[in-house]
């Protein structure tokens, strides 16, 4: 793609024109007139960020010491950067988004300029970042540059965005029915209507801006912010969607970009159509750690098979159905502390543990994993807000729930673990105030782009493999490096010395594998006993995507 404001506007236009709304969608274009309106539009929002980025190198960030809201040590620095609430209109609101940052540790002879890291979501922060520079897997990619992360649009203290009391995340036990019944279903769409309206109620006329071609423009003022005339940047999960929306609008402003588990960039599968397509991911990898499991039979005591152990979990669920565990744990709250086994592996062991002592007569286990934590109730909050608005505002979505009832139903033969409680996260965009917006036709022709690098795990239920191959297609010159019958969702500074090689070699010598290259697997989780799983702490991975879903 050529540069500039005209190369933008005219790729925006075209995808105006060829994508395709999901069935049963309203058409986001609309007649000539309203395209030509709308691209008259996008020229003043591509102006708009030219004059932002120019204030934001002027003004630059004023790091100094974080604020205790961050509980982030020294010497991590935090600052602000300032960004238009419309860059339609540069010149009127302005919200400001939180920044951190560790200094490269090595010397300045080699220091590489800011490595930004987007952790995904939609509405996942990254200040935490910086800490990874004290992490081994990052120490000389740390050496090289500065650390940084941020919070984007509506996410922590940028902007903060909610759409109803964060007392309602604690509500427990709830029901998360297989296969739900009419009334269960009707239930869920009066949910879905009324936290729609809440969106809109909070937030006002500032709705329509929480998305992600506006996060890919703050990108670029943060870029200008930090003094850096091109980006490296880092995304992982949704953080892959507008890092390629960002290569798109300004191919030009890019040092190097690296895609760790990428979504589908499709703008027919936004977001509508990736979001069925992740449920069926996540059937095979339960499947995945129903096996592990199985495999550990001696361990677990679940039985030596996976149709056995998933009669177990079963029973599971019908138990917490009957006499919910700890009066919290339904099967609402199992299924989402289950869920997470499908994003990481990490939690394979500490998850089939608490299955196996339920199953023993000992609830403990999973009562201290399940039960909603009064304390994260609010960042829960703010971050299902950003995501339910930005996954909304971006994409037309059915309007009819006919389509979302015939479509999910009959994923869900297939696909039950996880399809349903999928679905009716996403309902409120079925119901949404706001204008959808037509998702940017993502892609850059030969030479418009310096070589990117892509990493995907083949197993990912989060970001189906499909999503980096298709990535890899629209983005000239990218080089896809894949982790080989794994499912880790987010490979990058994990416990994958392959994939770790081929990371530094690229942020540090701009060498990528030509053609590509395949890792083999990193090594399967061991099995642990109840008194070692007690000792471990939570295993999410404090470097990586944040599970949605």
């Amino acid at each position: 793609m050529k540069c500039g404001a005209l190369t933008a506007l005219g790729s925006l236009v075209l995808s105006g024109l060829v994508a395709a709304p999901a069935d049963g969608a309203t058409a986001g274009a609309g007649p000539a007139a309203d395209l030509y309106a709308a691209a008259r539009a996008r020229a003043h929002e591509t102006r708009g960020v030219a004059r932002a980025a120019e204030r934001a190198g002027a003004a630059k960030i004023a790091f100094g010491a974080c604020p205790e809201a961050e509980s982030l040590p020294a010497p991590v620095t935090c600052g602000t950067v300032e960004v238009p609430l419309d860059y339609a209109e540069p010149d009127g609101r302005k919200i400001s988004l939180t920044v951190s940052r560790v200094e490269a540790s090595g010397p300045a002879a080699q220091r590489q300029g800011a490595l930004v890291f987007n952790p995904g979501g939609p509405g996942a922060s990254s200040m935490y970042f910086p800490l990874a520079a004290e992490l081994p897997e990052w120490k000389r990619i740390a050496g090289a540059y500065d650390i940084v992360g941020y919070a984007p649009r509506g996410v922590g203290r940028s902007a903060p965005l909610s759409c109803e009391d964060p007392a309602n995340t604690l509500k427990a036990p709830t029901q998360a029915p297989t296969y739900p019944s009419e009334s269960y279903k009707r239930e869920r769409i009066a949910e879905a209507k009324a936290y729609a309206r809440g969106c809109a109620d909070h937030a006002g006329a500032a709705l329509p801006h929480y998305n992600s071609l506006n996060n890919a423009r703050d990108l670029d003022v943060l870029r200008a912010a930090l003094g850096e005339q091109k980006l490296t940047y880092l995304g992982a999960s949704y953080g892959t969607y507008f890092g390629a929306v960002y290569a798109t609008l300004f191919p030009s402003h890019v040092r190097r970009m690296v895609f760790d588990s990428a979504v589908d960039p499709d703008p027919r599968k936004i977001w509508y159509r990736n979001n069925l397509d992740q449920s069926a991911a996540f059937e095979r990898r339960w499947t995945d750690f129903l096996g592990w499991i199985a495999r550990h039979d001696t361990t677990y005591h679940l039985g030596g098979d996976v149709e056995e152990v998933r009669k177990n979990y079963e029973k599971v669920r019908a138990g917490v159905t009957h006499e919910p565990a700890g009066g919290k744990v339904g099967p609402g709250q199992l299924q989402g502390v289950m869920l997470s086994a499908g994003y990481y592996d990490d939690y394979w062991a500490i998850r089939a543990t608490a299955l196996s002592e339920y199953v023993k007569g000992n609830p403990k286990p999973l009562i201290e994993q399940a039960t909603p934590r009064p304390e994260a109730a609010a960042d829960s909050e703010n971050g299902n807000a950003v995501y339910t608005a930005v996954e909304c505002n971006d994409a037309p979505w059915p309007t009819d729930w006919r389509t979302w009832d015939r479509d999910n139903t009959e994923l869900a033969r297939t696909a039950p673990f996880e399809t349903w409680d999928n679905a009716f996260m996403n309902l409120p965009c079925a119901y949404w105030p706001a204008p959808r917006q037509t998702p940017l036709d993502v892609g850059t022709r030969p030479g418009e782009l310096p070589p990117t690098l892509i990493l995907a795990a083949e197993r990912d239920a989060a970001t189906p493999y499909a999503g980096a191959l298709e990535l890899r297609r629209r983005l000239a010159g990218s080089v896809l490096v894949t982790e080989r019958d794994a499912g880790t969702h987010g490979v990058a500074g994990g416990s994958n010395a392959c994939i770790d090689s081929y990371l530094e070699d690229y942020l540090l010598l701009g060498r990528a594998p030509v053609g590509g290259a395949r890792c083999a697997p990193h090594a399967e989780p061991n099995p642990v006993s109840l008194e070692a799983a007690a000792e471990s702490a939570d295993p999410l991975p404090r470097i990586g995507p944040v599970p949605r879903g």
